[in-house]
C-alpha cells in the first residue's frame, strides 16, 4: 500500500543535519531535468501575480516574494529547491509567514493553488530546529525490531484530509520536506488492514496524515496513538470533509482525545491550527469559529468557490445519447493527453471504463466500491502514463495532483443537490495547477439546466468565450470587466467567524 513509501531514516549519530542518499533524493525528487519540466515549464508567471489575494481580520501579515524571503530552515530551504519550486503562488506568499509568525490560519483558495505546501512548508521548517527537544522518543530505524523496540506514536503535526487518495498525495509531499531532518512522517486511513499501519506508526511518527475515520479509530487507542505533543492541526479540503458528514468523527480529532482535552483546559495547551479549503460553507465558518484562536488570519486567494483563469474552459451542448461519440472525438482530437473524465456515479464510471476500454483505449478508473489496492494501483497507472486516461466520481478524484494533466472532461456535470458549482470548480482544478494551463470541457444536456446560470456567471468571472446556448443566463446589465456577483454558501461577512470562543478562552492557539 502507499503509505509504506520509503521516508528517510532519522539516525541520532546523524547530529542536526542528515545526509544525502542519492537513491532516495532520486526517488523523491526526480532526476533535475524532470524537476525543471515538472514545476517551471509552461508556467503562467503572470497570471500568478495577477491573482488578488484578500486579507481578513485583525492582523495584517507582510507576505513574501520570494522562498528566500521566508528565513526557512536550511535544509527546508534545500528541499523546496530540489521540489522545483521556483516562486510561491499567492496562497504561499501569505500563508508561509503567517505561520512562521504563529498564527492561526484559514486559507480559502481555488485548487490546484498550491495549499498543500503553503502549510507544509512553514509548518515542518519550524520544527525542524526543535524536533529533537519536541519530539519524543524513537527507535533506531537500523537496528528496529518489531514487537520489541515498538513506540507510541506521538505526532506533533495532524493533518485530516476526506479522501485517501488526498491523504496519500500530502504524504508524498510530506516525504519529500521532511527529506534529510528527523521529522517522520505516517499515513492512514480505510481500506488498509490496521495491523500494517499500527506496524509504521510503532517506529514512531511526527507527522501524521489521515481520513477522519481512521484517526478516529488511533486516536481511541491512546497507547498507539497520542497528541499530548501536539503542535499543528490542519484541515484540508473543509469543505469537502464536512459535506460527507465527517463532522462527528472531526470532532474528536480536534478535541485531541480524553487525556488531552484535559491537559489543554488545564495547562493552556498551546496547538496551532489551520482549516484550508477551496469554498467556505457555513458549516465550516461554524468549525473555524469554535476551535479558531480569536487573534487567527484569514486569506482569500479571489472568490471563495472560484476557479482559474488558466484553465480554458468550454462547454458543449449535447444529449445524453451522443456523449460517447462526442468524447472518443474529444479524445482522438487531444491525443496521448493525461485526461481525467468526471461521471456522477460508480455506476457510470464503470460502464464508461468498460466502453473505452472495448475501443482499445487506455483507460483506468476509480470510484468509493473499488477496493484500497484497487484504488491505488488505477492511479499508479495513471501517474505513470500506462493510463493516461482516468474515468472518476468527483469524491474519489478530491485532491488528486497528477502532473500534466492537461484535460479534465465533465462527461456528466455535478447536479446542483450533489455539490453544484464548487464541485464544478474542484473537478476541473485537476488541472491548470499552480500556474500551468489546462482545459476543462463539460457536456452540457437538458438536465444541465438548474447549473446553467451559475455556471454562465462562473465562464465570465474567468473570461471564458460563452456558448450560444447559455448566452440568455448572462446577467443583466452585465458589462464587460464588471464584476460578476455570486450569491453563495462561501460568501461570509468578515467578523462571521471572529473566534468568539476564544474570549471565554477556549479557542485554540492561545
Amino acid at each position: 500500500w502507499d503509505g509504506n513509501a520509503r521516508v528517510y531514516a532519522w539516525s541520532d549519530e546523524y547530529g542536526d543535519v542528515g545526509p544525502e542518499i542519492a537513491e532516495l533524493e532520486a526517488e523523491l525528487f526526480g532526476s533535475p531535468e524532470d524537476r525543471d519540466q515538472r514545476i517551471g515549464g509552461g508556467l503562467d508567471f503572470s497570471a500568478i501575480d495577477s491573482i488578488e489575494v484578500i486579507q481578513e481580520g485583525p492582523q495584517r501579515i507582510e507576505y513574501i516574494k520570494t522562498f528566500e524571503d521566508a528565513g526557512l530552515h536550511p535544509v527546508m530551504a534545500k528541499n523546496v529547491e530540489l521540489s522545483g519550486y521556483q516562486v510561491p503562488t499567492p496562497i504561499q506568499k501569505f500563508t508561509i509567514p503567517a505561520i512562521l509568525q504563529s498564527y492561526d490560519v484559514i486559507g480559502i483558495a481555488q485548487t490546484g493553488s498550491g495549499k498543500t505546501a503553503a502549510y507544509l512548508i512553514p509548518i515542518l521548517s519550524k520544527l525542524m530546529g526543535k524536533a529533537k527537544k519536541l519530539g519524543a522518543p524513537r527507535p533506531n530505524p537500523l537496528t528496529f525490531q518489531e514487537g520489541i523496540d515498538n513506540v507510541t506514536a506521538e505526532p506533533l503535526v495532524v493533518v485530516v484530509v476526506p479522501t485517501r487518495e488526498l491523504a496519500v498525495q500530502i504524504f508524498n509531499e510530506a516525504r519529500k520536506l521532511c527529506y534529510r531532518s528527523m521529522l517522520r512522517p505516517c499515513v492512514v486511513y480505510g481500506g488498509v488492514p490496521i495491523r500494517e499501519q499500527l506496524g509504521l506508526l510503532s517506529r514512531g511518527c511526527d507527522v501524521l496524515i489521515g481520513t477522519p475515520g481512521r484517526l478516529k479509530d488511533f486516536i481511541g487507542r491512546p497507547d498507539k496513538v497520542t497528541l499530548r505533543r501536539l503542535k499543528y492541526m490542519v484541515i484540508d479540503e473543509a469543505d469537502e470533509m464536512l459535506n460527507q458528514d465527517w463532522e462527528d468523527e472531526l470532532r474528536p480529532i480536534l478535541s485531541g482525545g480524553g487525556k488531552f482535552s484535559l491537559m489543554k483546559a488545564f495547562h493552556g495547551c498551546n496547538v496551532k491550527y489551520g482549516l484550508f479549503s477551496a469554498t467556505f460553507p457555513r458549516a465550516a465558518r461554524t468549525l473555524a469559529k469554535e476551535y479558531l484562536s480569536a487573534s487567527h488570519v484569514r486569506f482569500r486567494v479571489g472568490r471563495a468557490g472560484s476557479t482559474t483563469v488558466n484553465i480554458r474552459q468550454m462547454v458543449i451542448e449535447t444529449s445524453r445519447e451522443k456523449k460517447n461519440e462526442l468524447l472518443l472525438t474529444l479524445l482522438e482530437e487531444m491525443n496521448g493527453v493525461r485526461t481525467i473524465i468526471f461521471v456522477n456515479s460508480r455506476q457510470a464510471a464503470d460502464t464508461l471504463d468498460d466502453f473505452l476500454y472495448n475501443m482499445k483505449l487506455p483507460v483506468t478508473s476509480i470510484h468509493s466500491d473499488r477496493t484500497q489496492v484497487e484504488r491505488e494501483a488505477a492511479m499508479r497507472a495513471f501517474r505513470s502514463g500506462q493510463a493516461p486516461i482516468l474515468v472518476a466520481t468527483g469524491v474519489t478524484a478530491r485532491g488528486i495532483d497528477v502532473r500534466n494533466v492537461m484535460h479534465v472532461i465533465n462527461y456528466d456535470l455535478p447536479s446542483m443537490e450533489y455539490g453544484g458549482i464548487e464541485e464544478y470548480t474542484h473537478r476541473i482544478g485537476r488541472t491548470g495547477r499552480i500556474g500551468h494551463r489546462g482545459v476543462a470541457t463539460s457536456f452540457f444536456t437538458d438536465r444541465d439546466e438548474p447549473i446553467a446560470s451559475v455556471l454562465t456567471r462562473t465562464l465570465l468571472e474567468t473570461k471564458q468565450e460563452i456558448p450560444a446556448f447559455l448566452q440568455q443566463y448572462i446577467p443583466e446589465n452585465y458589462a464587460e470587466g464588471n464584476k460578476v456577483k455570486f450569491e453563495t454558501e462561501s460568501d461570509f461577512d468578515p467578523n462571521d467567524v471572529a473566534g468568539a470562543g476564544d474570549a471565554a478562552g477556549g479557542g485554540w492557539g492561545g
